[in-house]
């Protein structure tokens, strides 16, 4: 049976309201926390972005949860030598409860400095040497590196864990999942895809963990949270790679009116149905992932909580 998480939105939340909630996490008996890692939300509507590692060194202190980010870029916003202190200093600071979960990154959270944002295939490349340039300060010793996309000259990590940070990766299609099976501690992605899990598996991931993530709204009036959803996060359900390649929160506001409430209604879990909920977080279960998140989206948490605390988590926990 997985273990089952909450995914911390900091798109749509403020420092403050984030370390609240993993506090309530915490106490509805949830194992394991996702946070986000962006520099800015997906549309104007959920209007936060706050520095994902200044709220991880709030959480270390708030909540004894394992933490990662869901998921870091170390490529193009911010050169992974910093990256690689940054995830040391947390997992210092949480005693060893930290995992930095990594991917190829959007280009609307890492194109702001006017670097050219590369094809997916270059991305790749770019994450594969990045994940090399960290796992080797990792271990404290100093590190000179002159490869294909990075140069890091006399780096040494002085503040390290005892372990080194776990690093998964994020993959939401072939050649993804196959950079996590080969060179990943685990493996992360956002759909109950038991061929995807297979697939790190089989290439190579053996037994590490896969975790995955779903999106709820809780309510009690149904039409209410399909709406909340239509309103805060329309831009999950746009098609193919636009999530990678819009560079702005206005771009994803103009592609999102292709969404409808209809489309929403037919696809996100909203409302009080706790069979419908159970259905949701399942799916990646009978899939064979280790870990499930979920995030509750809009302002309702405490509401959220209390359901999952005294309905669906018990009942995931009977199945």
């Amino acid at each position: 049976m997985p273990e089952y998480g909450y995914f911390l939105s900091c798109e749509e939340f403020g420092p403050a309201e984030l370390v609240e909630q993993a506090r309530m996490a915490e106490q509805a008996g949830f194992r394991a926390l996702w946070i986000s890692d962006h520099y800015h939300p997906w549309n104007d509507a959920q209007g936060q972005s706050p520095f994902v590692w200044s709220v991880l060194g709030a959480l270390s202190e708030a909540v004894s949860l394992p933490v990662e980010t869901a998921v870091t870029c170390p490529t193009v916003r911010t050169h992974p030598a910093v990256i690689a202190q940054a995830a040391a200093t947390t997992a210092v600071m949480t005693e060893g409860r930290f995992r930095l979960g990594v991917g190829s990154g959007e280009a609307l959270n890492e194109h702001i400095l006017g670097h050219v944002w590369p094809p997916a295939s270059v991305r790749l490349e770019m994450l594969e040497e990045s994940i090399q340039i960290m796992r080797r300060l990792f271990t404290g010793e100093e590190v000179s590196h002159h490869g294909t996309h990075y140069t890091v000259e006399n780096a040494r990590l002085y503040t390290v864990p005892d372990q080194p940070v776990p690093i998964d990766i994020s993959g939401f299609g072939p050649a993804a999942t196959a950079l996590a099976a080969r060179v990943g501690d685990g493996y992360i992605t956002m759909m109950p895809e038991e061929s995807m899990v297979e697939q790190f598996r089989k290439g190579g991931g053996g037994a590490k963990l896969v975790s995955g993530g779903t999106k709820v709204c809780y309510g009690t009036d149904r039409d209410e949270a399909v709406r909340t959803v239509h309103r805060l996060w329309a831009n999950q359900f746009l098609p193919g790679e636009l999530a990678q390649v819009l560079p702005s929160p206005s771009h994803f506001e103009q592609a999102q009116t292709l969404v409808t409430e209809d489309m929403v209604r037919d696809k996100a879990v909203c409302g009080d149905d706790v069979d419908e909920h159970v259905a949701a977080l399942s799916a990646f279960a009978d899939a064979g992932f280790d870990r499930v998140y979920v995030n509750q989206i809009g302002p309702d948490q405490r509401g959220f909580f209390d359901f999952y605390r005294t309905k669906v988590l018990p009942q995931l926990a009977q199945d």
